[in-house]
């Protein structure tokens, strides 16, 4: 165990195990973690960071590799997990280590149901218990050890105040009859996971769908020249080559390092570095068989249907007038493809409208008012 002022890091199973012990005492815990997204290929977690309502200790999964002792605690509904944008956490715990977590109260979403303007964790302690947070290690590469002091100290202020901050928002939900409604939130948030096979890289860069088939597939040679060099280096693919330069280099297809040089993104020294090889790239896709092109999935283009637009603008406008009557922004009251939906296929009864995919507040909340727009006399 590494001690610092009031925040011990815990590197051993031992005291893994005995910290577990103390948690499944807790009623609640507040949860973040620290990863290095920003510096290497493969990220990973670095750093959780737990606190009960009388202290804050560190986890170091780099040096305790098996987190195991965690998982009973974490899945125990019993014991509330105060997180804050908890997706990207719970993705992250249950890819690297299989953990999941239950009785989760995520302190962001329940700032979105209360109306914030600002959900960030810093605008809001600084707003109402004015608490500052020091934001200069957001993208700090929190695998190199050892870890500074300050990095320690801004791992530990993320969940020392959650508790206190959760409970306060919990007065906030109830009073406003909205704690039903971020329970379900909070219950779908539990089962998001990562989704590692999602097919050709070019499916998940934006602009791609927009290119002809000879464009994507020097596209698709160009991301992975990209993805195979920053696997090499051990660096995200972004600090290889940007999207924009990828983007131009498929559109125009240069064939030579002087019209490289021209493009957007491409400065000289990734010209001298990359040039070459990029070139060998783009010659090998312009080469390939009209027949092995790639091709851009595309959903079938439904026919128009004014009927249904005149509905969904119908829905937009309720949206609006309900979400400020509640004080909500209206994509977290209901989101555009909710809308789409409803507009495209409209429930035209209460049964109807139950076995829709809308969550089970939205349909007690809004459900009568949707059908209420849905077949008003025009």
């Amino acid at each position: 165990m590494i001690l610092m002022p009031d925040t011990p890091i815990l590197t051993t199973t031992d005291e893994l195990l005995t910290l577990a012990e103390e948690l499944a005492g807790q009623a609640a815990i507040a949860v973040d973690l620290e990863a290095d997204s920003m510096h290497h290929y493969r990220e990973q977690v670095c750093l959780l960071q737990v606190s009960t309502t009388a202290r804050t200790v560190l986890i170091d999964p780099l040096a305790v590799r098996d987190l195991s002792p965690l998982k009973p605690v974490l899945a125990d509904p019993a014991v509330r997990k105060y997180f804050h944008a908890a997706d990207y956490d719970i993705r992250c715990l249950h890819r690297d280590f299989a953990i999941e977590v239950r009785g989760l109260f995520d302190t962001m979403i329940a700032c979105q149901f209360l109306g914030e303007e600002k959900v960030g964790l810093a605008d809001v302690l600084q707003t109402y218990f004015d608490v500052s947070l020091d934001k200069r290690f957001q993208r700090a590469d929190w695998s190199k050890r050892p870890l500074s002091g300050e990095m320690i100290r801004y791992a530990a202020e993320d969940t020392r105040h959650l508790h206190r901050l959760g409970e306060w928002l919990e007065g906030r939900l109830a009073a406003k009859g909205r704690l039903d409604w971020v329970a379900e939130e909070f219950a779908l948030l539990e089962g998001v996971r990562h989704n590692e096979n999602q097919g050709p890289l070019y499916l998940r860069f934006k602009g791609a769908g927009m290119l002809k088939p000879r464009q994507l597939a020097v596209l698709d040679a160009l991301l992975q020249f990209r993805d195979a060099e920053a696997q090499r280096r051990d660096c995200p693919a972004f600090k290889v080559l940007g999207n924009s330069a990828l983007l131009e280099i498929a559109r125009t297809a240069p064939t030579s390092l002087r019209a490289l040089v021209g493009l957007a993104g491409m400065p000289a020294r990734l010209v001298e570095r990359y040039g070459s090889r990029l070139l060998k790239v783009i010659e090998a896709a312009m080469e390939l068989p009209d027949a092995q092109l790639p091709q851009f999935p595309r959903s079938e283009r439904s026919e128009r249907n004014p009927e249904a637009e005149a509905r969904l603008n119908l829905l937009k406008k309720w949206r609006t007038a309900k979400a400020g009557e509640l004080g909500m922004d209206p994509g977290i009251l209901i989101n555009n493809a909710a809308l789409e939906e409803l507009s495209r296929r409209p429930p035209a009864t209460a049964r109807a409208l139950a076995e829709s995919a809308l969550k089970n507040w939205q349909k007690d909340v809004l459900g009568d008012d949707i059908i209420a727009v849905l077949f008003a006399p025009q």
